[in-house]
């Protein structure tokens, strides 16, 4: 397994982060952006700072990666983008603002990218992941998500057939409580 690193809000590192994948393993079918910056902030109480930095990592990072993956893919004509967001990309919730401004941004780039990337053949999926991510196999009961449960998903739906393509999917462990926390 082979690690690129690039900061996601700096277009130049991400053009050459890309650029290198692509020279290393050939070029990029499946890209999954799945980076979340979720500080608390009311909207009373919220710094510009705070509040710019969610955006940036949680929607700018999402354009400017998805960008550059989106250029090479149309020219191709076949690719498939998944941009990771949450709940709270669908409903705002109380002390969140920060989240909130940037998952909805995320999920309305999506939108806008599924409608004018797919006639390109190229399949863009916003996956709203109301889960907290396990990094441990044990089973405490609580409602977690494996993340070798959502690669397995983004998989299937690179795979999907382009008659039938999902633009948004809404995801959670079984023993989840429906949008509880909002």
């Amino acid at each position: 397994m082979q690690a690129y690193a690039a900061d996601a809000t700096d277009e130049r590192a991400v053009t050459r982060m890309i650029a290198e994948v692509e020279s290393e393993l050939g070029p990029i079918s499946l890209l999954v952006y799945a980076v979340q910056n979720s500080a608390r902030g009311s909207v009373l109480t919220t710094e510009v700072s705070a509040f710019e930095d969610c955006w940036r990592d949680n929607c700018l990072g999402a354009f400017i990666v998805a960008r550059e993956a989106a250029r090479r893919m149309t020219t191709r004509g076949a690719g498939t983008i998944v941009l990771c967001g949450a709940t709270s990309g669908t409903i705002g919730r109380k002390g969140y603002v920060n989240f909130a401004i940037g998952k909805f941004g995320l999920r309305a780039l999506a939108q806008v990218m599924a409608r004018e990337l797919g006639p390109q053949g190229v399949h863009v999926v916003h996956v709203v992941i109301d889960a907290d991510i396990t990094e441990t196999n044990e089973d405490d009961g609580e409602p977690h998500t494996r993340p070798e449960d959502l690669a397995e998903l983004f998989w299937l739906l690179h795979e999907q057939p382009k008659s039938c393509w999902t633009s948004e999917l809404d995801v959670r462990p079984s023993n989840e409580v429906f949008w509880e926390h909002c």
